[in-house]
């Protein structure tokens, strides 16, 4: 048996295997405990629903880090889970120039975060990969996000695609083990709206909380596919490889950033934001596959 075998049961022509999933519930009750870990650190992740900023969204830049000023205290950063190695470079960037600020970060599904932010989580600044989610916390709380990133999806194999995919039809093959984000996170359900375009009604044998779950599987060989955001397929390096969703089915989603209102830390909150806006977060998110606005 091998490993993947172990993990996931293979699937052949006479039926498929075991559907695994992990409840939304679950996953929000596990962020709440575990809050926001130190910088670098990650937790679940998400994706995106929406390729319109939020309503009301604003493109203006909030203020942010002034010459001279000092930046002190604890900053607390929610974003998604497709967001933790930028937003953790990021994060490490804005404590070297303020060496009495301290930056926490926590990752995971856009969905459980907008629930944590709406329940009454101390954050300063909450980043999704869904437009829709965000509505969801300036409808509660107020604010002006500001969309700082677009992302888009590519079929992702383990590397040397040993499952032999090429298309989006093949997520349909119930004799290939399948990865898919669960619908209720922004991952899944733009991964939904492609499959839909394209006249593909998948067949998943595991439906992950996060992207990065998703990623997890292949680079550990357990799936033959999935679908996953183009910059987690570079965040991968060579443990995966990216087949491009053709563009006439590809739905890119829009990264919408806020300083909450009653943010703890509201200056070092619209200087994160800032940074995000500015050239240094711009070039990480370039760097890591992101489109900017």
């Amino acid at each position: 048996m091998t490993g993947r075998d172990a993990a996931l049961p293979r699937r052949g022509p006479a039926g498929r295997g075991t559907l695994r999933t992990a409840p939304v519930a679950l996953l929000v009750a596990a962020l709440a405990l575990t809050g926001c870990s130190s910088t670098g650190a990650a937790a679940p992740d998400a994706g995106p629903t929406a390729a319109t900023p939020a309503p009301g969204a604003s493109t203006a830049v909030p203020p942010g880090d002034t010459p001279g000023e000092t930046l002190e205290g604890t900053l607390v950063v929610l974003a998604a889970a497709s967001l933790t190695d930028v937003v953790t470079d990021l994060a490490a960037t804005l404590e070297a120039d303020h060496p009495g600020l301290t930056v926490r970060t926590s990752f995971g599904a856009s969905s459980a975060l907008a629930t944590q932010v709406v329940s009454g989580a101390p954050a300063d600044v909450v980043v999704t990969a869904s437009p829709a989610t965000m509505t969801t916390v300036t409808d509660a709380l107020g604010g002006d996000p500001v969309v700082v990133a677009t992302n888009q999806l590519q079929i992702a194999v383990p590397a040397g695609n040993p499952g032999g995919v090429t298309t989006l039809a093949d997520l349909a093959d119930p004799a290939r083990t399948v990865a898919l984000c669960a619908a209720e996170v922004p991952c899944g359900a733009v991964g939904a709206q492609v499959l839909a375009k394209a006249g593909v009604t998948p067949a998943p044998d595991t439906l992950e909380q996060d992207v990065r779950a998703v990623l997890t599987r292949l680079r550990l060989d357990e799936a033959d596919a999935g679908l996953v955001y183009r910059t987690d397929v570079i965040a991968a390096g060579g443990a995966v490889e990216g087949i491009d969703v053709p563009a006439d089915v590809q739905v890119p989603t829009d990264y919408p950033a806020l300083a909450l209102r009653d943010a703890p830390h509201p200056r070092a909150a619209a200087a994160f934001v800032a940074l995000l806006r500015g050239p240094v977060g711009r070039q990480a998110l370039e760097d890591a596959g992101f489109d900017v606005p």
